[in-house]
């Protein structure tokens, strides 16, 4: 597998996850499983989703992508400019915590900040489930550029350095993958690399033993979210049953396949995904035009993504 499969796996992937899990949000475990008991599945709607339509994970990865691409790079008042348009035109679906800050009115670089102080809780999954391009554009970079982004990034909605932390643990699995190595195997080395405040936690939650069933916290919240995707990726054989699994977890289901998608795209590459599921893939983006971007656009930005260093 090359590198441009990898990284088109890892967006294509994760956009696949999103929409798959989106018809089963806040259900209960075992619910996919009984629904398709082939253990793999179709697309399906539900939920007020149709077939294939991918939710605010993916809409903000591709803005995310977007702006990287037409920016020349990261430009964080940009990032959040296009954040703050999407949000304000309504989408079916976005974060609270998320929505609360955009909407806030409050600058860019504050905002996120200002949230968290009144709130003090700021520690969702909202930050990794739009990290797939992010994390396959700043992967030539190198792990400390790539996590640094990833925080930079997480930052601009989620006060809390926990999710910040969990977003640059995935993007630096995502770059092991996009070099050839294997990211489970990364785990240990990168979380060297964890700011030492939130070592320890995130060292429990992606130990190899770990399950979902030790989860202490709803998985919307950033650690069980990334403890899943690594054990769907960890005890599944392929990209269809890793994302199957994620899916059966209940819960939070489009981020927790959402991010299970990055992981096992990148390493088992855009070939790996079937085409039931990427034929009926689309990704509307409210306040941009009435633009919906199908399986093509999605690899092109990929392509384009790791391409520009």
């Amino acid at each position: 597998m090359n590198r441009i499969d990898s990284a088109v796996g890892a967006v294509l992937g994760s956009a696949v996850g999103d929409a798959l899990g989106a018809p089963f949000e806040f259900g209960l475990p075992g619910v996919f499983r009984e629904r398709f008991p082939d253990g793999v599945g179709e697309m399906c709607g539900g939920g007020g989703w149709d077939p294939g339509e991918a939710t605010d994970d993916t809409q903000m990865a591709v803005l995310v992508g977007e702006s990287l691409l037409d920016r020349g790079g990261l430009d964080l008042p940009d990032v959040f400019d296009r954040f703050r348009r999407w949000a304000a035109a309504e989408p079916k679906d976005i974060g609270l915590q998320t929505e609360a800050v955009l909407g806030s009115g409050d600058p860019w670089d504050t905002a996120a900040a200002l949230h968290f102080q009144v709130n003090g809780q700021a520690a969702g999954n909202g930050s990794l489930m739009r990290a797939a391009t992010s994390a396959v554009h700043f992967a030539a970079a190198g792990r400390e550029a790539t996590m640094q982004a990833a925080r930079r990034i997480a930052a601009l909605t989620h006060g809390d350095a926990a999710a910040w932390e969990g977003t640059a643990i995935l993007h630096e699995l995502v770059r092991v993958a996009l070099d050839g190595g294997d990211p489970l195997a990364a785990i240990p080395a990168t979380l060297e690399h964890v700011a030492a405040a939130h070592r320890a936690r995130w060292a429990t939650a992606l130990t190899p033993d770990w399950h979902p069933d030790h989860a202490t916290e709803f998985n919307g919240a950033v650690w069980p979210c990334l403890a899943s995707a690594v054990w769907a990726l960890r005890t599944s054989p392929s990209f269809e049953t890793a994302l199957a699994a994620a899916v059966d977890l209940g819960g939070d289901t489009d981020t927790v396949a959402a991010v299970t998608g990055t992981l096992a795209g990148a390493v088992h590459g855009a070939t790996a995904i079937p085409a039931r599921w990427t034929q009926p893939l689309h990704v509307p983006l409210p306040g941009f035009s009435g633009r919906v971007l199908r399986e093509a656009d999605l690899r092109g930005l990929a392509v384009a993504l790791v391409s520009v260093v």
